[in-house]
């Protein structure tokens, strides 16, 4: 399923990374990923921004903005699917978690709400109007999946359970898949459930809870070199995840917005 047109709601549909320069920050990721970018538009509240459109193919892949007004790291932000923005703020608020910015429309492709679990990982609640998420997905250059890195697992299973009507599912020690019921995603054969829609892994740092993107590439060593000549780091090497058929490595872009990268290994690929 390389190719999608909708998402149903509670599914993550959308990643952006939201940095100081998203103009200059387009050459680090056509050098790594070989995106191409249609843009700039601006940013809900932000006269002065800038927000790019990655593309494959054609098709939108993601999103690289300008950091909002009040936010200080860069970061890589996830959407997830809600058929109704306001309805999942006040659901978030009955769970736990916390508005940070009420929501708002973004014509005319949607509208959107910033929310907080309660363990305080951010991440958007997107009512699409005219675009539904990510059209490419599952291949390499393309996001696959992102993870909740959290020190409170059980927290944070129950408020995605309540918000999103997620299920979880233990995959190994200190790791859990999120799963929606209904839900077909994913590529066939692949070694979970093709109704999962997202990783939680837990963390000791307590105040370490945050979403972070996951993109499918075909040769890690050479995205991870790339990366360091056009000025970003590997923070964590490429090495094989543990119960899983792929090598994984932890990027950071110049701006210092942290993405992991992921490998299939041979048998599996």
């Amino acid at each position: 399923m390389s190719e999608r047109d909708d998402y149903p709601h509670g599914v993550p549909c959308w990643v952006e990374g939201l940095v100081p320069d998203p103009e200059g920050m387009r050459e680090f990721y056509s050098g790594v990923f070989g995106w191409e970018f249609e843009g700039p538009g601006k940013m809900p509240g932000e006269e002065s921004s800038a927000y790019f459109v990655a593309r494959l193919r054609g098709r939108d892949v993601a999103g690289i903005g300008s950091l909002p007004q009040g936010v200080e790291a860069a970061t890589w932000v996830t959407h997830i699917r809600a058929d109704d923005a306001d309805a999942a703020a006040d659901a978030v608020r009955a769970a736990g978690g916390s508005v940070v910015v009420e929501p708002l429309d973004v014509p005319p492709v949607g509208r959107m709400a910033v929310l907080d679990d309660p363990t305080g990982a951010r991440f958007v609640a997107w009512e699409a109007e005219g675009r539904e998420g990510a059209q490419i997905v599952n291949e390499p250059a393309a996001w696959s999946m992102s993870s909740l890195v959290t020190p409170d697992p059980e927290a944070a299973a129950a408020f995605y359970v309540a918000v999103f009507g997620w299920e979880t599912m233990e995959l190994g020690p200190g790791m859990t898949v999120f799963r929606l019921p209904g839900f077909v995603g994913g590529e066939p054969g692949q070694p979970v459930p093709r109704d999962v829609v997202a990783v939680m892994a837990a963390t000791e740092d307590a105040d370490g809870a945050f979403w972070q993107a996951d993109f499918w590439i075909d040769d890690i060593e050479a995205v991870a070199a790339t990366a360091v000549e056009r000025g970003g780091e590997v923070v964590e090497p490429p090495a094989e995840f543990p119960g899983a058929p792929f090598i994984s490595a932890v990027l950071a872009d110049p701006a210092g917005a942290r993405l992991s990268v992921s490998q299939k290994l041979p048998e599996a690929a």
